[in-house]
Parts: structure tokens; C-alpha cells; sequence
């Protein structure tokens, strides 16, 4: 084998791990010494939610990002646990800090994806690792919680882990309490399932009507159960605008828009 080959395999072997991004809402209007607090809570709130999960954050391979923070969890990390469980106790969390008077009130986004990850110099690469940061960033997301005023947190997964997991039917995910979007972030396209703790589906439809993209028409092709759900062409640092040769996903292009009424 071609020694450089060799080295490539040892030292970037991917694997399928889950990946999360929280980032916070209104981050930005925030003065210095807020900024500090808020950044301080978050770290607080993953802890805590972690904790009471049965999750040990210490394994988690963190990045933290000013107003964001981008994770791949351990390979053994069962997803239940995180979209059920750990969701509801952040919420619980989130709820108990912002109850107390003169706090900066803490509004989060939550993405989750699950796919080939694989560690890199500036972090991770592969498709899950940009597929949560684009869809963190989804203006579907961003306009569910500028529409809900009382939430807290608005929870966006990419549709194989909706298909693959929520659907199951286990006890702690309602699959009835998501709704699609169709996400387009950059040169990512996908869809995605939001959840909002606390509020029904019929309220996150409401507040998506007007500022959804288009979904996919379907008269176009009917996607298969093998074909990746997101496209990115180029391999992206999660946390930075940089593009690297590295490509990731198949070179699919991204869906056809449609004229049906969006979600």
C-alpha cells in the first residue's frame, strides 16, 4: 500500500457518529459582559441536560464557537437519547434560567444530524459536520422562533434521522410533532423536521407559511432511500467560511423547486 495511503487511513479513518450544533438566537445584540454570561449559561445548559441524560459530555468532541457550539458525540451515543431525553431537559433548563429576573434570556437552535465524520485539522469534515451547520443556520429555524415568542428552543434533524429513528415509534419521540421543510443554506440543500417543545405542529406550520423556500416538486423524481437527503459540493470547516478540496456526499444537484405550497 502507497505509504501516504497508509498514513491517510490510520489518521483520518471515518466514522459514523452523531453531530449537534446549539447556537443562540439575538446573540449579537448582546453587550460584552452579557455575551460573556450567555456564553457561560450555554456551556451550563448542554452540561446539565447532558448530565441528567445519562450522557457523558466529557466525551464529546466540542468546538465551541462564541454564540454556537458544534459536537460530535461518541460512537456508542444512542440517538433516542439525545432527541428525546436530553431535548426535554434542556428545555426544563432553559426554562428554570430564564425565569430568573435580570438574566439575559437564553433562545436556542438546536441541529442534529447523524453520518461519516472524520477528524481534520481544523476540526471535522465530512457530511454530517456541514450538514448541522447549515442546518442550524436555517432560515425555516431562525423564523419558528422569531413567530413563537414563548419558546425557548426550536430543534431541526436531518430527515435520515427522522426516517430512521423518530419514525420507530419508541415511546420517547412523538413523530407527529415535526414538521418538514425543505432547508437551503449556501450551496446545501436538504430536508429537515423541526420540532418545537411545547408548541403543536399546527403552530410551526403556521409560522413557516410565509418563509419557506418552495419544496421539491413531486412531479420530479421520487427520491430513493439510497441517495443522500443533502448535497454539498465542496468540504467545509464547521464554524468557518472556509472550502477545501475535500468532497463529501455524492455530487448530487440540489432539488428542483417546485410550485407546491412549502411547509
Amino acid at each position: 500500500m502507497n505509504e501516504s495511503l497508509s498514513r491517510w487511513t490510520r489518521e483520518i479513518t471515518p466514522h459514523r457518529r452523531l453531530c449537534l450544533a446549539a447556537d443562540m438566537e439575538e446573540y449579537s445584540r448582546l453587550d460584552t459582559r452579557s455575551q460573556s454570561t450567555v456564553q457561560s449559561d450555554l456551556v451550563r445548559l448542554l452540561d446539565e441536560a447532558a448530565a441528567l441524560t445519562g450522557l457523558n459530555r466529557d466525551a464529546w468532541a466540542r468546538q465551541p464557537q462564541g454564540d454556537q457550539e458544534f459536537a460530535v458525540l461518541p460512537e456508542a451515543t444512542r440517538e433516542v437519547a439525545v432527541l428525546g431525553p436530553f431535548v426535554r431537559h434542556l428545555v426544563a433548563r432553559l426554562g428554570a434560567l430564564n425565569a430568573r429576573p435580570a438574566t439575559p434570556r437564553v433562545r436556542l437552535r438546536l441541529a442534529v444530524d447523524t453520518g461519516i465524520v472524520a477528524d481534520a485539522a481544523l476540526g471535522h469534515a465530512g457530511p454530517a459536520p456541514v450538514a448541522v451547520a447549515r442546518y442550524v443556520n436555517a432560515p425555516q429555524l431562525k423564523a419558528v422562533l422569531a413567530a413563537l415568542p414563548p419558546a425557548d428552543l426550536a430543534v431541526i434533524v436531518s430527515d435520515r434521522l427522522y426516517q430512521d429513528v423518530v419514525r420507530l415509534g419508541h415511546p420517547d419521540l412523538d413523530q407527529t410533532q415535526y414538521a418538514q421543510v425543505h432547508v437551503r443554506v449556501k450551496d446545501f440543500g436538504g430536508y429537515g423536521w423541526i420540532h418545537v417543545p411545547g408548541h403543536a405542529p399546527d403552530e410551526v406550520h403556521r409560522s413557516l407559511a410565509d418563509t419557506s423556500g418552495p419544496m421539491p416538486s413531486p412531479d420530479g423524481p421520487a427520491p430513493t432511500r439510497t441517495a443522500p437527503s443533502q448535497y454539498a459540493p465542496h468540504g467545509v470547516n464547521v464554524g468557518h467560511d472556509l472550502s477545501g478540496s475535500l468532497t463529501i456526499g455524492l455530487p448530487v444537484a440540489p432539488p428542483a423547486a417546485g410550485h407546491g405550497r412549502a411547509l
